[in-house]
């Protein structure tokens, strides 16, 4: 791992001293600071690899329930307002999908969101739900793509990564990430770390080059024309789903048997703001063991407090930005 800065202070040798000292080897400065640069490195490795594999502090929330049977007063059997659902082609998926992304393309620069994750790692165990303040330049301002794409994220939940910030800007700083870690070592340095780095990907299912909208429309265009002539796939679309306050498109995708495709599932949900042409959220569930039994998540992700293309600029994605905590 290479660090960005250095401490500035270096040790000084005592102005009185033993004889046997005076005749022992100098270290010099130069060993000294290697060695507490070499700590701090340390440090912040372990900080890393001992978060280990976490497990989720609350269980998933299950998949959503529709079309249950309605009271006298309007409202299903769990309190929520009745609303119509009805079947629709893959199709139709698909072409929301894909004016989704085009609009993306065409009319984002970029945007600021409050994400929350809940995933399985690389390896299929379920990690802590985590929540982060996002800032995000797209790859196609100006509706021309091939562009960098700009990050900055802060991290507010779990409580184990709280403050952490991180940086990465895909064509600067050798596409590597500039992570200012949470906690007393953590907040001491800024560490350089490669996007696939074994400790960048710790905990991830995806790494950072994968974060975004435009990539999350892309993943789904990609799954959902794999399925488009599938007859063992179920499309349900259900108006009004409650999302941060606002009406929109709920889309469940269920499949009766498994497959041999990748991230394969049993359900996938999609919500989809219409008005704004945006998905906002996406979840999947895998196979449960037995029948009757909740599906386990496999991924989750929800764009909440979105604000598209705010006046974002370079100090929004600079470590030196007044508002951040990256030490000098």
């Amino acid at each position: 791992m290479v660090t960005e800065s250095s401490p500035n202070s270096t040790a000084s040798n005592s102005a009185a001293s033993t004889e046997s000292d005076a005749n022992a080897p100098s270290r010099g400065p130069g060993r000294s600071l290697l060695v507490g640069l070499s700590c701090l490195v340390i440090g912040i490795g372990l900080g890393w690899i001992l978060r280990g594999k976490q497990s989720p502090s609350s269980v998933a929330t299950p998949p959503t329930v529709v079309g249950s049977k309605p009271t006298a007063s309007g409202e299903t059997s769990d309190g929520q307002t009745n609303i119509a659902s009805s079947d629709v082609p893959m199709e139709d998926v698909l072409k929301l999908a894909e004016e989704s992304l085009q609009h993306l393309i065409d009319n984002v620069d970029g945007y600021t969101t409050r994400m929350i994750k809940h995933e399985q790692d690389r390896n299929g165990v379920l990690q802590e739900p985590s929540e982060m303040f996002m800032k995000i330049r797209t790859r196609h301002v100006g509706g021309e793509p091939g562009q960098g794409l700009r990050a900055y994220l802060r991290f507010e939940t779990p409580e184990s990564a709280k403050g952490r910030e991180v940086i990465w800007i895909e064509d600067q700083n050798d596409g590597q990430l500039l992570v200012r870690e949470a906690g007393i070592i953590g907040s001491m340095m800024t560490a350089k770390l490669d996007p696939t780095n074994f400790l960048a990907m710790r905990g991830q299912r995806y790494p950072i080059t994968e974060l975004g909208l435009t990539n999350l429309v892309r993943k789904l265009i990609e799954r959902g024309s794999r399925d488009i002539n599938n007859p063992d796939v179920r499309v349900t679309r259900t108006e009004g789903h409650d999302f941060d306050g606002k009406s929109l498109t709920l889309l469940q995708i269920q499949r009766s048997k498994p497959t041999d495709q990748p991230d394969d599932f049993s359900l996938a949900e999609v919500v989809i703001d219409e008005e704004q042409k945006l998905i906002v959220s996406f979840r999947s569930f895998g196979w449960p063991e037995s029948e009757g039994e909740t599906p386990p998540l496999i991924e989750s992700y929800e764009y909440h407090d979105l604000v598209i293309n705010p006046a974002l600029t370079d100090l929004d994605f600079d470590p030196t930005n007044p508002d951040y905590t990256f030490p000098e």
